[in-house]
């Protein structure tokens, strides 16, 4: 009786309590997610009404990368609140039949959207600007792109840099400085 108890609470302790919920297309979802009409010029005037810049997540059903995202680096507290409080976060099937309408106008599935804007990689992360030049696709407009799955800090980076407006060619500074000098910065904070 002892030994499976034992047993049974080796096994609970391995399943993570904050694992991903997944959805019935597969995909992971998180508190933050959005559910939209997917028409990206109506989505990013509910952003900007908000305050918040547009992302749009591309996954994909049973993708070791979304999943490492979703159980590994989004329920961080650092990441999540800084998520949720900055971003207005859309999520697309990089295989998903949802109509989708680019800020172009074009209207189509959401794998047919995957294609026009080169998307190889899931999860691929697509940063918007807060207003998109008339007749640009989201892939033309977009400030950053996260192609894959990285580390905590790195996304957490990566999403400040955006929320900063670092990417600004004339104000700015570019990403690979940004992270460095932040991980310095992070390494400073502990001695």
């Amino acid at each position: 009786m002892k030994r499976w108890m034992i047993t049974l609470a080796a096994m609970l302790m391995a399943v993570p309590v904050w694992a991903a919920e997944l959805g019935d297309d597969g995909l992971h979802k998180t508190a933050w997610m959005r559910e939209t009409f997917l028409d990206m010029q109506e989505d990013l005037a509910e952003a900007n009404a908000e305050g918040k810049r547009l992302v749009l997540m591309v996954e994909q059903r049973g993708c070791i990368y979304c999943e490492k995202m979703h159980e590994e680096v989004f329920p961080d507290p650092a990441v999540s609140e800084y998520i949720s409080e900055n971003f207005f976060v859309v999520q697309l099937n990089l295989h998903g039949d949802r109509e989708i309408v680019d800020f172009d106008g074009e209207e189509m599935a959401e794998k047919q959207a995957a294609r026009k804007w080169g998307i190889l990689f899931t999860p691929s992360i697509l940063f918007l600007p807060e207003e998109v030049p008339e007749g640009q696709s989201a892939a033309q407009a977009q400030v950053a792109l996260m192609p894959g799955a990285f580390a905590k800090g790195t996304t957490l980076d990566l999403f400040t840099w955006v929320s900063e407006k670092r990417y600004d060619i004339e104000n700015g500074e570019d990403f690979q400085r940004y992270h460095a000098r932040r991980i310095q910065e992070r390494a400073a904070e502990k001695e």
